[in-house]
């Protein structure tokens, strides 16, 4: 029998896993370890966890569209969604009008969402979606108001965790297996 992410997980929070078809991401902190790297004249880089980037795709691929949503004006959050070829939103100054709208375009309600966040700028949007996650090394106001918390830290695969958990509570990972040769 293949490994399963749900023992894990909340059993309470099994059926509302079930339901999610938007995954909304914040990137630093999140997707990355929140540290931010400036060259001499002023570039910004930041490292993605790999692991994280094929969970995303893998929801893409089973009906889940995950999309990155930051408020910082962020190439590189660009270039990695650019990369993966998921939908990409840099400057957002209000994420839960974000998510709202992705809803109304995607004709969903908020208990269909899932948004991970870590800190105060994920806040709004974490309070009104059906599941809200966290990283293991969110800040305490955070994690003390999310649905769950990962065991993995921000962009060393809490991220992946939360794919891995969607994509078991719907059924999905037979057929990620079957994909991969298993």
């Amino acid at each position: 029998m293949p490994y399963s992410p749900l023992p894990g997980f909340p059993s309470h929070l099994h059926a509302a896993a079930g339901r999610i078809r938007l995954a909304c991401f914040d990137v630093d902190g999140t997707l990355t370890d929140g540290r931010l790297y400036y060259d001499r004249e002023g570039n910004e880089s930041k490292a993605y966890y790999v692991q994280d980037g094929l969970g995303l795709k893998l929801l893409q691929q089973h009906g889940i569209h995950p999309v990155l949503i930051t408020a910082r004006n962020s190439l590189s959050a660009l270039k990695r969604g650019a990369d993966l070829g998921i939908d990409t939103q840099i400057a957002v100054g209000d994420k839960l009008a974000s998510v709202r709208l992705l809803c109304e375009q995607h004709g969903i309600g908020l208990d269909q969402v899932a948004f991970m966040g870590d800190d105060l700028p994920d806040l709004a949007p974490l309070c009104a979606v059906g599941l809200a996650v966290a990283p293991a090394n969110a800040h305490p106001w955070i994690a003390e108001r999310v649905h769950w918390q990962t065991r993995a830290d921000g962009g060393r695969g809490a991220a992946r965790e939360l794919c891995d958990v969607l994509l078991a509570a719907q059924g999905h990972v037979d057929a990620v297996l079957a994909r991969f040769g298993a």
